[in-house]
Order: structure tokens, then sequence, then C-alpha cells
């Protein structure tokens, strides 16, 4: 019985390893336990979805069972995988490669687990070496493929400024092509594994080194343009500057007192986003800073000029607002902690 369940735990532990040792490598803390959780959720949803799907294909479609294992089942399994991050993405839950990276993983990680406990209703008795394999190598792999398509995908959107099939059709043939190759060599599933295992570290580092670098940069170069932007503002020497003189070329169009907003707004952007990197910066060192009553303030605030601007006014001030997806996420960061406590900030 005690060799059952050492068999068994293979199966279930080096996946769950693997994102706990994610996590510990994000040292900004991108990703919350609630929203690490809410992922795995998602993903274990996910594999009931193929669950069913595989079963559809396998009786009513009549697929054939080499079609299914090669082609149709990673196609099928990487494609609900990735809805989750797709979500992700469009909710602004995603900001750089890390948390792309450990969303993902933690998707394919809830995938693999579902997945295995249903093996292990039919197979709980088999040796050490096949659970070695579901664990090291089947459950790694579902988590492996929808982090690289999440990586793949949060990177393009992020250079093109867009979430559509251009920036997720290529991370998803790469995800699903992966998975197919896995699928293939199969029938040396430790070999396989041990392939996977190894790929896995190289890859996980390449991306954290290169995103905490230019997540550093980013900080560095954006909090300083920031800060400037903002002193000019609130010191009322906005005549003379690139700002200034793109807001006087919006009176021909706007009122007085719509500019004015628009003013009002660009301040509390800039202000909200020197907030967000902030609490970045004091994470990465191991300080955590609680959002204060200003920030659900200047939140409020911002929603209400917003509207009080319109779709119009929003659109002509996007030169000045910093828009890109990673700064509207930084905003969202904000809101987020802000909503999550309870009671005042």
């Amino acid at each position: 019985m005690a060799f059952v369940l050492a068999s068994l735990a293979a199966g279930f532990v080096p996946v769950i390893a693997f994102l706990a040792g994610l996590q510990l490598m994000d040292s900004f803390a991108l990703v919350g336990r609630r929203a690490l959780l809410g992922s795995l959720a998602a993903g274990a949803a996910a594999a009931g979805l193929a669950y069913a799907g595989n079963e559809l294909l396998l009786g009513p479609v009549g697929a054939g069972m080499w079609l299914i294992v090669h082609v149709l089942a990673p196609m099928l399994e990487e494609a609900l995988k990735a809805s989750v991050v797709v979500w992700l993405l469009r909710r602004e839950r995603v900001g750089f490669a890390v948390d792309a990276a450990i969303h993902g993983f933690a998707v394919g990680t809830g995938f693999g687990l579902v997945e295995n406990l249903d093996v292990a209703r039919e197979f709980a008795d088999q040796g050490l070496a096949f659970w070695l394999a579901r664990g090291f190598g089947t459950a790694v792999l579902h988590g492996c493929t929808t982090a690289i398509f999440a990586i793949v995908a949060q990177g393009l959107s992020e250079r093109r400024g867009a979430i559509g099939a251009r920036e997720l059709l290529p991370a998803w043939l790469l995800a699903a092509g992966l998975h197919a190759l896995f699928n293939l060599g199969a029938r040396d599933a430790l070999l396989t594994a041990a392939l996977v295992v190894t790929a896995l570290p190289l890859l996980v580092v390449l991306t954290f080194e290169r995103s905490e670098r230019a997540t550093r940069a980013w900080l560095g170069t954006g909090l300083d343009g920031e800060v400037a932007a903002l002193e000019q503002i609130l010191e009322g020497q906005v005549a003379g500057t690139r700002i200034g003189a793109y807001l006087e070329t919006l009176r021909e169009r706007f009122s007085g007192a719509v500019v004015a907003d628009m003013l009002c707004l660009l301040r509390i952007h800039l202000e909200l986003s020197i907030r967000a990197k902030g609490m970045l910066i004091a994470r990465s060192v191991g300080v955590d800073l609680p959002p204060d009553a200003s920030v659900r303030a200047n939140l409020e605030e911002l929603r209400f000029l917003e509207r009080s601007i319109g779709p119009t006014g929003q659109l002509a001030v996007l030169p000045l607002r910093r828009t890109s997806r990673r700064d509207l996420w930084q905003v969202m960061l904000l809101s987020r902690r802000v909503h999550s406590r309870k009671g005042p900030c």
C-alpha cells in the first residue's frame, strides 16, 4: 500500500513543485495566491471539458484513435487551456512574461492533475516508472505548453497592442505542436519525460531572466519620465511643454472645461502609474505596500473624468496618456488591490 501511495505521489508532486518554484522565482510577486488558485481551478475545469470533447471524438464522431491522440486531442486540449490565458489577457490580469508563465503553468497544472486523477481510477496500482512518467512527463508537459502559449501570446499582444488571431494563433500552434510531438514519443514514456524535465528549467530560467530585466528597465525609465511629467503639471509649467502644446491644439474642438478635465485625467493617471511602479519596486525587495485611501479616491476620480470627457475626448488625449497593455495592467493592479481590501484602504 505504501508503495502504491508513493507511486501515485510521483504522478502529482513534480508538477506542483515546478509551479511553486515558478512563483518563488517571481521577485515582484505578480501573481497572488487567490489568482493562482483561480488559474488552477480553471485548468481543472478545462480538463473536464477536454474529457467530454475527446469522448465525443471517439464516440459519435468516430475519429480514429491515432488521429485523436496525435492531432485532435492536442489541438482541443491546448485550445481549452489557452482560452483561460486569453481571458486573463483580455481582462488585463497579465502584464509581463513572468506572470504570463506562472498563470499558464498553473492552468496546465490544474489540467494535468485532473487528468492524472482520472488515470489513477484505472491504473492506481501501476509501478513507480509509470507514475514518474505521468508526473514528470504528461503533467509537466501540460503546464509547459500552456506557459509557452501564455508567454508567446503576451509578448505578441504587448508588441502589437492587440489580442486577436494574429497574436493568438502562432502561440496556440506552437503549444499544440509541442503537445503532439510529446504524444508521438509517448511509447518511450520515461525518455520523453526526461526530455521535458530537461528542457523546462532552461525555458523557465531564460524567460524569467529576460522578463525580470525588461521589468526593471521598464520600471526605471518609465518612472523617471512620469515623475518629470507629473512635476510639470503640479507646478503649472506645462505651457511650454509637449503636453501643453498638444492640449492647446485641442481647444479648437473641445471646451475649456473639457480640456481642463483632460489635464486632470492625465495627472491622476500619472499618479496611479507612479504608485503602481513603486509598489512593484517595493515587492522586489520583500516589502508589500498596501494602497492608501488616496488610491481609491484617484481611481474613482479617474472613472468620473473618463465619463466626463466622453469617448471622443478619451481618444483625443490618447497621445498623452500612456495606454500600452502594460500601462493599463498596472492601473488594473492598483484597482484589484483596492477592491480586495475590506473597508477603508
